[in-house]
């Protein structure tokens, strides 16, 4: 087995976990918690489009997907819309081959394999973020790396590679629009928290739904803090990774963004 994709068997070690725990739960407290659980990650990647609108880090293009919280192998991700629109209804639920589970005719992104591919070769995300954010091009577009101007980026300090899309002569108007393209991005991704693409935009992932928002929210701001610090013509100092964030709040190794969650709903829904 190829030592850097456990996936399937994590996967399936948990999943055998979840159902010993459902087992044990009387049928209509089943279905109770279920559909609880699914409502909230709904209602959350419902609120993940307005904020990331809101912060403008998505326009009328981009996408956000939250892993379905009843089953590993599940993601929700709207119909092909723009982001600012997107309600509850029009979430469908896709496997990780970025095909629908129910048949519809609904439009789908022609990037959906995005979030397929990484849901599978990353068991510890929770939600991807699929973004054109211009203060990010140049960096995606030149050999000046992205690097953590300050502390809420540090989850940069790891490295931010960059998918080459244009090495891929199946790849059509620079879309991700298949599973082998999607895989190579995944790929490329390998642990890290963020992978530019060059000419076209980055993807971002977190442990949760608000982690893979703010991460989005501060990757731009240090993009633009970046390129202006270069500006200055000086030496530029950078974060380094050896002075992790700790306390409380913090679980595996995000930021804690709760506080940014609940300010910026406010925010965007405008209450």
């Amino acid at each position: 087995m190829d030592a850097a994709r456990p996936t399937r068997a994590r996967f399936v070690f948990e999943g055998l976990a979840l159902a010993a725990v459902l087992l044990a739960t009387p049928a209509c407290d089943r279905l109770a918690a279920g559909s609880g659980r699914n409502a909230r990650v709904r209602e959350d990647l419902v609120t993940a489009n307005r904020i990331l609108v809101h912060q403008k880090i998505l326009d009328n293009y981009g996408h956000v997907s939250a892993r379905s919280a009843e089953d590993p192998f599940l993601f929700f991700l709207s119909r092909e819309l723009a982001p600012g629109l997107v309600t509850a209804g029009d979430l469908v639920e896709y496997g990780l081959d970025g095909e629908p589970v129910e048949a519809s005719s609904r439009p789908a992104y022609a990037e959906r394999f995005i979030h397929a591919a990484i849901y599978e070769s990353r068991p510890d995300v929770k939600a991807v973020v699929h973004c054109h954010t211009p203060s990010v091009i140049p960096f995606a577009d030149s050999s000046v790396p992205l690097r953590p101007m300050y502390n809420m980026s540090r989850f940069l300090a790891a490295g931010v590679p960059i998918f080459e899309i244009r090495d891929r002569s199946d790849a059509a108007r620079m879309l991700v629009a298949d599973a082998r393209i999607a895989q190579a991005l995944a790929r490329t991704l390998g642990g890290a928290a963020v992978v530019l693409m060059r000419g076209h935009g980055a993807v971002v992932v977190g442990g949760s739904i608000s982690a893979a928002v703010s991460r989005s929210v501060y990757l731009d701001l240090n993009a633009q803090m970046q390129a202006a610090a270069i500006a200055l013509g000086g030496t530029v100092t950078y974060l380094e990774s050896e002075r992790p964030l700790s306390g409380p709040e913090v679980v595996e190794g995000d930021h804690p963004y709760d506080r940014n969650w609940e300010f910026w709903k406010r925010q965007a829904l405008g209450n």
